[in-house]
């Protein structure tokens, strides 16, 4: 159920994410700083996730 979730908000992440880091008509500086957000979470919900596996694997034992 867990996984689900997480590839749900995977999804809107990138949908709402770079969605405007593509399509936006900001300046290049707008677009890059949009970017550079939409990575620290990916990266923020990368680490999460790993958090979650590890610490359910680890109740599992």
């Amino acid at each position: 159920m867990i996984n689900i979730l997480f590839v749900v908000t995977a999804f809107l992440l990138a949908l709402f994410g770079l969605g405007p880091v593509l399509l936006a008509d900001g300046s290049f500086l707008e677009r890059m700083f949009f970017l550079a957000l939409v990575i620290i979470c990916y990266l923020l919900w990368g680490i999460l996730l790993r958090l979650w596996i590890k610490r359910s694997s680890s109740k599992k034992k």
